[in-house]
């Protein structure tokens, strides 16, 4: 029985057959909170080299790591905006290896026993298919500090100042089945994280960033060997790592050789990966409980109120789109993929037509947005603007041309539209007397177009378009189509 279309679609045509990719994440989101995980040292982003640097995070003789509360109530919330179960007790390990930015010679982490377990995610993909991406677990541990290769002729500099920062590490299983079910993740994943307030998702700073593990299979067979590439920190090199470490895996196998597991770089200059390291298996880190740390125990009454207090998510708010609003799945999906979007949306629409709303936000907003470079927070045009707008059209006023002047104005300008429609005179043109003049104009000048119309009564649009064109787009559309009609008599 042939497989359904978008199942086709995911395979990869090999010189010997099909293949599939097996793809898994290992998502570290930096938690989103004032302090690090166990020092009181400060987060803030680009600070002064080792200057945001504790005792503890510099691993000074006696110092003792305290667990900061606010990063365990973020490490909830996200398990439950990832239908994920939480655990009532976990432990923190130590994860034993060397690295000159990891001053302890230890990382604390989660191993056996995390704060958060099984959960899932479900992706909608551009073809309509929904991806059910599961959740393996989320587990709280430290960040490491960061190399400086371009400060000294001869030595690496280390800064410490990430030393120690909160990270949340998202496991998920290995349900990808291509570069785009990946790319299309994170950003759900992103879009989560963002609405949670957890992280701020920023890919740029490392606040946000995956290693992907990779293997290839003959379609439904048993898993391959994968192979992990390392520190991916935007969705696009995401999607290029794991289309070009696919083909590598199926031009060695193709070719009778074998996959070794090992741990890969991507390089986003030559779009290729390269081996860093043997894979390192759990018992290579000497895991064990960290001595210094009891095990943590959650109160039920604390995750009742944290589930309490979530706020609506992408999922939540997208259905409510759809069933309120009545926009179709695609414009609710793009409209609450930012929650500043979403809520830009809603005053937009309140008390106006929805779909109109939704069409002016997606299409002028964005696309204005887009070709200047900003998000919608900086957005030149608010929420009340672009509903005076929608309500200048709405009672006639203004045309949709006119109104797209009046957007650029606003745009550039400021202003209230209302003002700068009276202002500019942009008012659209009603008179019955000055519309059958224009029309009247335009009819005498093409009487074979008079005659065409009359035979194919389709052809009124283009005298449509000619009255338009002589009023400087003025003229009511609707107003105008219904004197030709009756001038020409179709």
């Amino acid at each position: 029985m042939d497989a359904p279309a978008h199942k086709k679609s995911k395979l990869i045509k090999g010189a010997t057959g099909d293949w599939e990719a097996v793809i898994g994440m290992e998502v570290h989101a930096q938690v989103t909170a004032r302090a690090k995980l166990f020092s009181g040292a400060a987060t803030a982003f680009g600070g002064a080299p080792n200057s945001h640097v504790s005792l503890v995070d510099a691993a000074m003789p006696g110092m003792l790591p305290v667990i900061n509360e606010e990063c365990v109530r973020q490490a909830v919330r996200t398990g439950l905006g990832l239908n994920a179960r939480i655990n009532s007790k976990s432990v923190f390990d130590r994860k034993n290896y060397f690295y000159p930015d990891l001053p302890q010679g230890y990382q604390i982490s989660q191993y056996k026993s995390p704060i958060v377990g099984e959960g899932e995610v479900a992706v909608d993909m551009p073809d309509g298919e929904t991806v059910r991406v599961g959740i393996e677990r989320l587990h709280l541990e430290q960040d490491a500090g960061k190399f400086l290769h371009d400060q000294h002729a001869t030595m690496s500099l280390v800064d410490l100042n990430r030393a120690g920062v909160a990270l949340m590490e998202i496991v998920t299983k290995p349900d990808l089945r291509s570069a785009e079910e990946a790319k299309a993740f994170l950003a759900k994943l992103r879009t989560i994280l963002r609405y949670l307030g957890t992280c701020d998702g920023d890919m740029e700073k490392g606040h946000l960033r995956a290693d992907v593990n990779v293997s290839v299979r003959r379609p439904g067979g048993p898993f391959g060997t994968r192979c992990e590439i390392k520190n991916l920190n935007s969705i696009r090199f995401i999607g290029q790592a794991i289309e070009h470490e696919a083909w590598r895996q199926i031009g060695i196998i193709e070719d009778g050789g074998t996959v070794e597991q090992e741990t890969r770089l991507f390089d986003p200059e030559k779009g290729d990966t390269r081996s860093m390291r043997a894979k390192e298996e759990a018992h290579d880190y000497r895991y064990f409980p960290d001595p210094d740390l009891l095990p943590l125990e959650l109160a039920p009454s604390l995750v009742a109120d944290l589930k309490a207090q979530l706020p609506e998510l992408p999922d939540e708010k997208k259905a409510r789109f759809i069933r309120d609003y009545a926009l179709t799945g695609y414009d609710a999906g793009v409209l609450v993929a930012e929650r500043e979007t979403a809520d830009y949306f809603e005053a937009v629409a309140k008390g106006r037509d929805a779909k109109a709303a939704a069409n002016w936000v997606i299409n002028e907003l964005f696309g204005r947005l887009n070709k200047d470079g900003h998000g919608i927070e900086a957005s030149p045009v608010s929420a009340v603007q672009l509903g005076t707008i929608l309500d200048l059209i709405g009672d006639g006023t203004i045309s949709g041309k006119i109104a797209k002047d009046v957007f650029e104005i606003v745009w550039s300008e400021g202003g209230d539209p209302r003002a700068i429609v009276d202002e500019r005179g942009l008012k659209q043109v009603t008179d019955v007397a000055a519309l059958e003049k224009l029309i009247e104009d335009v009819v005498a000048k093409n009487p074979d177009k008079v005659a065409d119309a009359k035979a194919n009564p389709k052809a009124i649009g283009w005298f449509v378009g000619q009255v338009m064109k002589a009023s400087g787009g003025k003229a009511n559309p609707q107003a105008v189509n219904d004197l030709l009609k009756k001038r020409i008599g179709v």
